[in-house]
């Protein structure tokens, strides 16, 4: 049985998974995204899915 903590792990790497994915208009756009999401992985992923995922090309 998943309990949260696999839940959150696989939301984690998915976030991830879609900054790597994700066309910017700078490379060092995704590079900024991709340390937030690591170093922050709470709230780099809030963010992510908040304010970044708008700006990247999907």
């Amino acid at each position: 049985m998943l309990g949260l903590g696999s839940i959150g792990i696989i939301i984690y790497v998915f976030t991830v998974y879609d900054v790597i994915n994700s066309r910017f208009h700078k490379d060092k756009d995704k590079v900024t995204w991709l340390i937030i999401v690591i170093i922050l992985p709470g709230l780099g992923t809030l963010l992510w899915f908040l304010i970044g995922r708008g700006r990247a090309y999907l």
